[in-house]
């Protein structure tokens, strides 16, 4: 399956996703003011869970040892690491994270970077593996 392909499935999966479980509106946790990184749960249970995250400056990189993640971008543009690649991202992208690749992000507009991330099984934040580059 082609990114394009992917991207599109990912928008459709989410977009049901939230329609059938929870509704949250554009403007539910605005970005914080200030140098940190903002998550706010959206929905978890045994399989999955998913975050509104803020990042004003950057995630620095890492992977995760058993967990996917899926990465929607709300608003903002930002560079992306991705295993070998690196490639501009913003509003409207999807990116696919599969278990142990190493990715990050930094930020370039002068707003924060707001995505919806989404994780599967569930996220607790144990497998989060730091990597130094």
């Amino acid at each position: 399956m082609n990114l394009t392909r992917t991207a599109i499935l990912l928008v459709a999966v989410t977009s049901s996703y939230f329609a059938i479980g929870q509704r949250f509106s554009s403007d539910f946790a605005p970005c914080a003011a200030g140098p940190a990184n903002t998550v706010a749960p959206l929905h978890s249970d045994s399989l999955s869970s998913s975050f509104l995250i803020c990042v004003p400056r950057e995630v620095r990189p890492h992977y995760h040892d058993w967990h996917t993640e899926h990465v929607v971008v709300i608003e903002g543009e930002g560079e992306m690491l991705l295993g070998d690649s690196v490639f501009v991202i913003r509003s409207g992208d999807a990116i696919a994270i599969p278990k142990g690749t190493v990715h990050a992000v930094t930020t370039l507009s002068e707003r924060p970077l707001r995505v919806v991330s989404i994780q599967s099984p569930r996220f607790d934040g144990a497998d989060r593996v730091p990597v130094e580059r």
